[in-house]
């Protein structure tokens, strides 16, 4: 008897530990599925690109590479370039910002140009060099050039002076467009100075100042291609034998000969020696 109640008593022991086990094991299994569960949706729906689908402003912001961790994604656009520094200069355009303290090498591209003589009597072959760096196309300018000295109110128009652009051979003066260093060195050379701002006419040279070739001249209320052709006019016409001239009278043209760059004393801003009907536009000479 007593026995039989020992054995009673073990069986229902393994029993109770069996059902525990049991118990343990279902929670356990359930803690697993809803833990299974939360990592799915943590992923998205099993999305794994990394970045956050269609859906609201704010999703599409946390998605949005920052400069510091730019996007991995190979499907992700690169970013825009950031303006380029030179933008809006003569590129040299007129925007650009420059040091005209800075000086040039001293190296000059001539220009692969030619043209025809234009005007009447002496010919004078010239050629257009552009300093390296200047930023400044040689052929553009050499073009530009031409025009001047071809334009009926130019010196063409005394009937005994005639031009000829060339890029190689035999020339009678060059036009060099050079940094205001280059220019004071070269003028300079010639005792002419040029102090940083102003043009030259020496040997056979004709120095042009870059920075009067890029910006005018706050004398100067026209376009800056107008006033290049003051600067043109100015010193070719040295070259061909005439002095400085001063301002005829208040309210009149002053005359290409002028020193238009030390202020106009009443006169108007003027690029060129002759008007459009062939009349001198001169002045009294500068002793």
């Amino acid at each position: 008897m007593a026995r039989r109640s020992r054995s009673r008593s073990r069986s229902r022991r393994v029993a109770r530990t069996t059902r525990r086990r049991r118990r343990y094991l279902v929670g356990a299994v359930a803690l697993i599925g809803l833990a299974s569960t939360a990592f799915v949706a943590a992923r998205g729906g099993g999305n794994d690109s990394g970045a956050a689908g269609p859906g609201t402003a704010s999703s599409r912001a946390v998605a949005s590479p920052t400069p510091s961790a730019p996007s991995a994604s190979p499907r992700s656009a690169p970013s825009s370039p950031a303006p380029s520094a030179s933008a809006g200069g003569k590129s040299k355009s007129k925007g650009k910002a420059r040091d005209w303290s800075e000086p040039g090498n001293g190296r000059f591209v001539t220009a692969a140009a030619a043209g025809k003589s234009v005007g009447k009597g002496t010919v004078r072959r010239y050629k257009v060099q552009v300093e390296e760096g200047a930023d400044v196309s040689a052929g553009e300018a050499a073009r530009e050039i031409e025009h001047i000295l071809a334009d009926p109110r130019g010196w063409t128009a005394d009937g005994h002076d005639a031009f000829q652009l060339v890029a190689d051979g035999p020339y009678d003066f060059e036009v060099k467009i050079a940094s205001p260093a280059t220019v004071d060195k070269i003028c300079g050379a010639a005792d002419l100075d040029t102090h940083g701002e102003v043009n030259c006419d020496v040997g056979d040279q004709v120095l042009v100042n870059l920075k009067r070739w890029d910006t005018g001249s706050p004398e100067f209320t026209g376009p800056v291609r107008e006033y290049r052709a003051l600067i043109i006019n100015h010193e070719v016409g040295h070259r061909i034998g005439h002095g400085h001239e001063a301002c005829p009278g208040p309210g009149k043209p002053a005359p290409a000969m002028m020193q238009q760059i030390y202020g106009l004393h009443g006169c108007v801003a003027n690029a060129w020696p002759y008007d459009s009907h062939g009349t001198y536009l001169g002045g009294p000479q500068v002793p």
